[in-house]
């Protein structure tokens, strides 16, 4: 997962990307940190995706340039656009699921 340190490195993570996933946390939120792990396992099923990781104790202008108001949060952008948000307690399940039927659609031969 690479970290994204500054929001010129977020915006061109998003752009440059078909699909790309942002993960929102700060340092001393558990949730956040019990979360991660499983969000890998998920997404480790999806090749095409790239994935980012920011610190928003670190890049406090992150909450302005994506609409955060808690964390985590887990973003899915395809072609530069939201597709997905997950926020706070997230069912893993629901998550994956979402994932594959995006990543299905949008990856069609």
């Amino acid at each position: 997962m690479k970290e994204l340190t500054t929001i010129e490195m977020v915006n061109e993570f998003i752009q440059e990307n078909k699909f790309s996933f942002v993960y929102v946390s700060r340092t001393h939120c558990s949730v956040c940190h019990a979360l991660l792990p499983q969000v890998k396992e998920v997404l480790s099923q999806f090749s095409l995706i790239n994935q980012g990781y920011i610190n928003a104790d670190q890049l406090e202008e992150i909450a302005g340039r994506l609409s955060i108001f808690t964390v985590p949060v887990l973003l899915l952008f395809i072609d530069g656009k939201e597709t997905i948000r997950e926020a706070r307690f997230v069912p893993i399940e629901t998550f994956e699921e979402k994932v594959r039927k995006v990543y299905q659609l949008y990856n069609a031969d």
